[in-house]
């Protein structure tokens, strides 16, 4: 949370009903992502109202945001070394920088390989999309890039990183009083069947995938020796003791 007085645009917009709608949609999206990918460090980025982490297993998780957070810092310059986040969330991370192409390279520059990073963006393909629209892009969240699906999903296959899920949320129209709102609660069902596309938000989680890597796993089944194969311990002779290469060597001529 920020720790000025006055609160924010998006904290103002986050406290309505339409603001309360998105967040509790994409918290169930959120959680139940979250809660199948391990690791060692997990990092959310902006929407710092929402502990999108919380349901998560990964026992290192860092809050940033530029004006907030435990850390501060633009997407676009992340303060992480490269190949060491296992998870990255960013919520409408894409829909808010100026630099959106940048920031999901740095995304991708972070993560580990096989790491993951879910991103929600609002889809212009909507009712919400035209809103924004109307209001000509005035006013907090409508002045976001609204990016489309297919541009998002290009980017992903540039950078190496493998679409894994793909899911829309939030089809009731983007009304500012709650009363329309829980009238049109009903669309989450009935659009979300019949017009699976046309959510007022989607959600994508991605996989970061390096060619010509292989994941070494150890053998867990041993040869079973059979009784009557085993031999009985022998004396080494004193010559072939002197010819044989004591394993520290071999180690060591390896490194040289």
């Amino acid at each position: 949370m920020s720790i000025d007085n006055q609160t924010s645009p998006e904290q103002d917009w986050l406290s309505t009903a339409l603001g309360m709608y998105l967040q509790s949609k994409e918290q169930e999206l959120f959680d139940e992502a979250v809660a199948n990918i391990f690791g060692f460090n997990a990092v959310q980025i902006g929407l710092l109202d929402i502990d999108l982490l919380r349901n998560s297993r990964i026992p290192y998780a860092y809050r940033a945001d530029v004006n907030a957070g435990l850390l501060r810092c633009d997407s676009t310059r992340l303060p992480f070394l490269s190949n060491s986040i296992d998870l990255l969330v960013m919520p409408h991370g894409l829909d808010f920088s100026k630099y959106a192409h940048e920031t999901l390279r740095e995304a991708e520059r972070v993560l580990v390989p096989e790491g993951y990073v879910i991103i929600t963006g609002f889809n212009p393909f909507s009712s919400w999309g035209l809103k924004r629209f109307l209001l000509k892009r005035k006013g907090y969240p409508w002045r976001a890039n609204f990016l489309t699906l297919l541009r998002i999903k290009d980017w992903l296959a540039l950078l190496g990183l493998e679409l894994v899920t793909t899911r829309m949320a939030c089809y009731s129209p983007p009304f500012t009083s709650p009363k329309w709102l829980q009238k049109f609660r009903f669309m989450d069902k009935i659009a979300g069947k019949w017009c699976p596309m046309m959510g007022g938000v989607y959600f994508l989680v991605a996989q970061k995938r390096v060619v010509n890597m292989r994941l070494i796993k150890p053998k867990w089944k041993k040869s079973k020796l059979k009784a009557q194969l085993a031999t009985a311990p022998r004396q080494t002779s004193q010559k072939q003791s002197q010819n044989s290469i004591h394993p520290d060597e071999i180690v060591k001529n390896d490194g040289e």
